[in-house]
Order: structure tokens, then C-alpha cells, then sequence
């Protein structure tokens, strides 16, 4: 089935919007310097290697200690590592890792398939929701709810959505899209997220997970089940949280703007996301964190984002958002005081129930 979902060209400024920003994408390519926009498959193999021998290495410390103090310690880790993989297949599904789209196919499968997310059927949904930012009508992650469909909401709607069980929420959402915008499994070469064209990119991304799921199935019948929850099923969980957590943090702000109908265009959207500082975590997951600059030009590589970011802050001025608060403020905050928006206008903002 054909996606109905908006994919308009980012580049594209058409004279219809109500309100303007006083910067155009041209203003802000301008003002980055040339070499942001060159990516080097070396150094991006290297950062995938880097991850890969750091998950193994931590893998070999947990079976040598095999110590309950420990374990904890190793989840944690280890669940950031996993993360750290995501962004490097994040950089290969934007083609920033590498200009050779092979390279960038595999690493993204060999990246994505071991903390099973199918790499084409997440690739092909993100370029929507990079396509759409902002736009409440047409985004695809952690767009706001109207006040009448929170008010329609059952309680353990608003509990899975509204309270801490929202940092669990990425597996459900590969399988089920999101309640607002039903039916698409990322798995499911049919599903309304893709083109038919697209049938066996999905269909391969779902066998590698596939075969992942074998892996590990072998290896809980061989070691059993305490095997799995110590050395996968916990660092998944834990990574699951970090994904949730830094794409949330991104997109959900009481002082981001939200657009819908002629009021939005690409660029809006695009500076409506803020940046946060994860402090000595910003080079472990790849400054995922500076994300103002990739939604404004996603082929940026993460090793040049933070000059990027420098460069278009002048450009930006007012419009550049980034929180200065603490992790867990910031989220406990947007937790707490963004649960919907006005049913009416064409710039809204969040409001707390």
C-alpha cells in the first residue's frame, strides 16, 4: 500500500506560510563550513568498530567476573553501547556514514539487527518523521496529542504515553506504529509506512532480525534463561530506555512550537527541536544529542555536528534551542507539563493537563 504520509523536498519554501523565519536553509548552509558536509567512510568505520570492540570487551568482563555486583554495572554499559550502535546505523540510514550506499547498507544491518530494529523498515519511517518535523498533522515520533483525543484517552492510554512507562515504548512502536497514527509494523512489507517499491528492503531488514532472534534463542536453549536476562534481555531493556529517552528529549519542550496546516514548512520544523548537553555520554553515543544541526542538514556527519552547530548559532539566534537544565529535570519537567495542544490554531505549543 502507498504512504499517504507527507514527504515534501526539505529544500522546497513554497510562498504559502503565514509566518516566515528570518533565515533561509540557504542562510544556514552558508554559514557551515564545506567540510561538515564530507563524510569519510574510514573514520566512520572506525567509530562502528570502536563500539563493536567495546561491546565485546565488556561482554568477555561480564563472563569472566560473572558477579551479581557487577551485572548492574555491565547493564548500564553496556545498554549505552548498544545505543551507540543505534547512532551509528542512524548515521548509515541518513547516508552520512559513508558516500558508498553498500557500506552504509551494511553497517546499518550489522549495527541495527543485533539490538533488533529492522534497519529499512526504521530507516524508511525516520525519513518520514525528518520530512515532517514539527508538523503535528505529519509527523512520525513524538508528536503531540490534541486536547480532544486526550480527553478520549482510557487511563492506561494516558499511563503508557504520559508517565515513565513512555521509556519503554520503542518495541511497541516498531510493532504498532503509535495509537494516533495505527496500523504499520515495522516488519510488514505491506504496512502503510511503505512504498511497494520498498517491499524487499523491509522484507530483508525483518530477516536479519530474524536471524538475531535465532542467535539469541540459541543461545538461552544452550545456556538457559538466566543467560539471557544477564547478557542480552537487560542491556536491551537499558538501551530501549536511552532511545526513548534522547528522542523524547528532543522533540518534546513546553518552549517548542508546533505547526499545522500552511504554518509549517520544513525549516520550521526543523529548528523546532533542542539540543542537550549528556555530558562525558555526548562522545560514547556520538553527539546524538546536537540535534538542531542534523535536522536542519541529516547528511552531516555526527563527527562534524558540533562544528556545524557553532557555525549556525548566529544564523539562528532566538530560534536555536538548547536546554541548560539537567537530564532529569528537563524530562521530568516535559513529563509532567506537556500532555497536549489546542485543538485550533496553526502555531501551538504544549499544555499540561
Amino acid at each position: 500500500m502507498q504512504s499517504n504520509l507527507v514527504e515534501l523536498d526539505p529544500c522546497s519554501e513554497s510562498s504559502f506560510e503565514r509566518e516566515r523565519l528570518p533565515f533561509t536553509i540557504h542562510d544556514v548552509k552558508q554559514a557551515i563550513p564545506k567540510h561538515c558536509f564530507e563524510s569519510s567512510t574510514g573514520k566512520s568505520l572506525s567509530y562502528f568498530f570502536r563500539d563493536v570492540v567495546i561491546v565485546a570487551g565488556l561482554y568477555a568482563l561480564a563472563a569472566k567476573l560473572d558477579s551479581w555486583w557487577f551485572y548492574p554495572v555491565f547493564w548500564f554499559m553496556q545498554a549505552t553501547m548498544f545505543w551507540a550502535l543505534f547512532v551509528i546505523g542512524h548515521d548509515c540510514g541518513h547516508g552520512s556514514f559513508s558516500r558508498h550506499k553498500w557500506i552504509n547498507n551494511l553497517v546499518g544491518h550489522l549495527s541495527h539487527s543485533f539490538i533488533l530494529v529492522p534497519y529499512h523498515g526504521w530507516r524508511i519511517s525516520h525519513r518520514t518523521h525528518h520530512k515532517n518535523t514539527g508538523n503535528i498533522e505529519t509527523d512520525e515520533s513524538w508528536y503531540p496529542v490534541t486536547e480532544d483525543k486526550y480527553d478520549e484517552m482510557q487511563w492506561w492510554e494516558k499511563f503508557l504515553r504520559f508517565d515513565l512507562t513512555l521509556l519503554l515504548a520503542y518495541p511497541l512502536y516498531l510493532f504498532r506504529r503509535s495509537p494516533q497514527r495505527p496500523g504499520g509494523s515495522h516488519f510488514h512489507p505491506e504496512s502503510p509506512l511503505f512504498r511497494p517499491s520498498e517491499k524487499w528492503d523491509v522484507i530483508t531488514s525483518s530477516i536479519c532480525c530474524g536471524v538475531m532472534v535465532a542467535l539469541v534463542a540459541a543461545g538461552t536453549f544452550t545456556w538457559g534463561w538466566l543467560w539471557l536476562v544477564k547478557f542480552y534481555l537487560m542491556p536491551y531493556l537499558g538501551f530501549v530506555v536511552w532511545l526513548d529517552l534522547v528522542t523524547f528529549l528532543h522533540h518534546t519542550d513546553d518552549d517548542l512550537p508546533w505547526y499545522r496546516g500552511k504554518d509549517w514548512y520544513f525549516l520550521k520544523g526543523a529548528v523546532s527541536t533542542i539540543d542537550h548537553d549528556y555530558g562525558i555520554i555526548n562522545n560514547i553515543h556520538h553527539n546524538i544529542g546536537t540535534h538542531v544541526a542534523h535536522h536542519i542538514f541529516l547528511t552531516i556527519p555526527h563527527y562534524h555536528l558540533l562544528e556545524a552547530t557553532e557555525a549556525i548559532k548566529p544564523v539562528l539566534g532566538d530560534h536555536y534551542h538548547k536546554s541548560d537544565r539537567s537530564l532529569w529535570s528537563a524530562f521530568w519537567d516535559a513529563k509532567e507539563n506537556c500532555h497536549y495542544v489546542s485543538n485550533t490554531g496553526t502555531k501551538i505549543y504544549y499544555q499540561s493537563k
